[in-house]
């Protein structure tokens, strides 16, 4: 079904990064991670476009050379968001996609999940959430999300929530995966607003827009993802790719 608004996927790739450097263009399976990204997001056929967005003039010479989209954005921004909204005041669309350069692993699926609360008007932001796996619920790197009966966001913790107090084994959670669908006017709000007491303590920045009243819509998908941090986040993703994909 086709999309009743125009969307585009906007990919921050930045090419200093600290934990593994330069991981961007790291080689996955004889591709670098950030064609990965790009055809992964460019496989979706609900999308009007994808734009790299980066502050290197490497990433910027690597895109050109395969013929994909980039727009060269300011060094000083402090996170991807601040990034993609720079793009959003250049080209126009109803809703921005923001995925992360450094998922390799992008389904069509994902971005069909990812888009579906976007088509009722009134919902402003969106993100997707897959189940958590056994080893993912106390792990603090897996970020768990709640939600009400219609599916907004509750809270985004690093911390195992919900807490199964009495121990019932019947809890089910829910691994956020970090992409979301922004219109203009919740990106444009989200990047003016200062960050958090919520937002500085977890280490996540959704939680402005909570804090500040900004609803999160979540939807589920059974495709989980791989986001490349260290090197042996790089070597897993590798493995997953060769053995066909599917997480």
């Amino acid at each position: 079904m086709p999309n009743p608004f125009t969307a585009i996927a906007i990919i921050p790739a930045r090419l200093a990064s600290t934990r593994l450097p330069r991981k961007v263009l790291r080689e996955i399976a004889g591709k670098p991670m950030i064609q990965r990204v790009y055809e992964g997001v460019k496989s979706s056929p609900l999308l009007s476009d994808v734009i790299i967005a980066t502050d290197s003039d490497e990433v910027m010479q690597v895109a050109q050379k395969h013929g994909w989209k980039v727009q060269m954005t300011s060094s000083a921004h402090r996170s991807g968001t601040d990034r993609i909204h720079e793009v959003a005041q250049r080209v126009q669309a109803d809703v921005y996609v923001n995925i992360q350069g450094d998922l390799p692993i992008v389904r069509p699926e994902q971005i069909e999940a990812l888009l579906k609360p976007m088509r009722r008007p009134e919902v402003m932001v969106s993100t997707i959430k897959t189940p958590c796996k056994p080893d993912e619920i106390g792990n603090p790197n897996a970020v768990k999300v709640v939600t009400d009966k219609n599916g907004r966001a509750l809270y985004f913790s690093r911390s195992t929530i919900p807490f199964d107090r009495d121990k019932t084994g019947k809890m089910h959670y829910f691994k956020h995966l970090g992409m979301y669908a922004y219109r203009k006017a919740a990106l444009d709000k989200f990047c003016s607003l200062p960050e958090s007491a919520l937002e500085a303590s977890e280490r996540l920045e959704q939680l402005r827009l909570l804090e500040n009243g900004i609803d999160i819509y979540v939807e589920e998908t059974p495709f989980n993802v791989v986001e490349v941090d260290t090197e042996e986040d790089l070597r897993r993703a590798e493995a997953i790719i060769k053995a066909g994909g599917v997480i």
